[in-house]
């Protein structure tokens, strides 16, 4: 949220309030005038996190970065929008704070315009909101009323409640998943051989976190759940759970299964673990050490296995030989609604790459082969096919 120097920046901070209730995670920059007219403190009591304003936040080179605000943001609204900022914002006069965040936004951006109703109505100033039109701003055009120089027109900002609407409708009804919550699982797990020694493999979780962030971008909660990994994702929609072992993966996912509309298997679960772990170093010695393993649990099975009626349950098979036959045998045997195939014979697929080659089958027996991409683009690939698939 962007606020300029209006007297309509009283009804930011109701915008604000009324933002945080529909469960959007909120960022104010406010230009260096408007905290004539509402404090930051306000604000930042309101949205939870420090208000940002100023280019530098002391004097030993600390810095705000206006490129990752407008990074991170899924919708950009400033309001008020002054006849002054808009000016800067369609010619882009980068000298402060906000309209650098402007630039930097890859979002779709809102502007409510506040202003009295000639300086509104003036050439120059329509000019302007013509450019920001062309930009592919969307403009919230003001309501006629008494403005604060006395004078009747039009010029007021339009109400809170107003632009929450328009935010909703024009965001909210594109995200396909709104209102639903996804279990997903990525990364490896770690089985205790002793303190210092496990068993693992060579996941690296970018295919499980990509899928969250997907899931999340499409408007579902998502409760991340992840073995031992560097990977992290901050998202207002994604709860991470961190685990290490495989067992410590079957008790979170069985918690919260329950109360999900689906889940997503994407982890490299260990099919072994130490069936008697060592509470000590085991030292080295001249004679072969033996190590007895004992099967973890299937987590997907026992997911399967207490599926209710409208849940997807979504599988991976990471497969070296007879590919396509030993995914639809786990798909029937774990009682999956998908299954997402790839194979280590195909370069570029598999652990730690940060690209997939993916064929997706379902229980109906149809299948559909997907060439080499970014696993951002394969996770893009999954949500749409569970979307297809549920009817979203």
């Amino acid at each position: 949220m962007g606020i300029t120097g209006s007297i309509a920046a009283y009804k930011a901070a109701i915008l604000l309030r009324l933002l945080t209730r529909e469960g959007a995670d909120v960022r104010v920059v406010m230009t260096p005038a408007a905290k004539e007219f509402i404090t930051p403190v306000t604000m930042s009591a309101l949205s939870g996190h420090p208000v940002v304003s100023e280019f530098f936040a002391s004097n030993d080179g600390t810095w705000h970065s206006h490129v990752d605000l407008g990074l991170w943001a899924d919708a950009m609204v400033i309001a008020p929008l002054t006849a002054a900022t808009m000016g800067k914002m369609a010619h882009g006069i980068a000298d402060n704070m906000l309209v650098t965040t402007y630039l930097s936004a890859r979002c779709p951006v809102f502007v409510a315009p506040a202003m009295d109703l000639d300086m509104f109505g003036h050439p120059s100033t329509q000019q302007n909101l013509d450019i920001l039109k062309s930009y592919g701003n969307i403009v919230i055009e003001p309501g006629e009323g008494a403005l604060a120089s006395g004078l009747h027109g039009k010029g007021r900002m339009e109400e809170p409640e107003r632009i929450v609407e328009l935010l909703i409708a024009s965001i909210g009804s594109k995200k396909k998943l709104l209102n639903k919550t996804f279990l997903v699982t990525a990364g490896p797990t770690f089985e205790k051989i002793d303190p210092v020694r496990f068993i693992g493999n060579y996941s690296s979780g970018k295919m499980g976190f990509a899928i969250a962030s997907e899931l999340a971008e499409q408007g579902a909660r998502v409760i991340l759940v992840t073995g031992p990994t560097h990977l992290s994702l901050s998202h207002p929609m994604v709860e991470t759970i961190r685990v290490e072992s495989a067992g410590e993966m079957l008790e979170a996912c069985v918690e919260h299964f329950g109360t999900c509309d689906g889940a997503v298997m994407s982890a490299a679960v260990a099919d072994f673990t130490p069936a008697h772990p060592a509470s000590q170093k085991t030292k080295r010695g001249r004679d072969n050490w033996s190590l007895e393993l004992k099967p973890t649990t299937d987590i997907a099975a026992a997911l399967g296995a207490s599926k209710r009626e409208g849940q997807v349950l979504v599988g991976f098979a990471l497969e070296t030989h007879d590919e396509l036959a030993n995914a639809r045998k786990k798909l029937a045997k774990k009682n999956l609604d998908l299954i997402v195939l790839n194979s280590l014979n195909d370069p570029g697929a598999g652990f730690g790459t940060d690209t997939n080659k993916v064929t997706i089958l379902d229980r109906y027996n149809n299948s559909e082969e997907f060439e080499l991409k970014s696993k951002a683009s394969v996770a893009a690939d999954i949500v749409e096919k569970i979307i297809t698939f549920t009817g979203a």
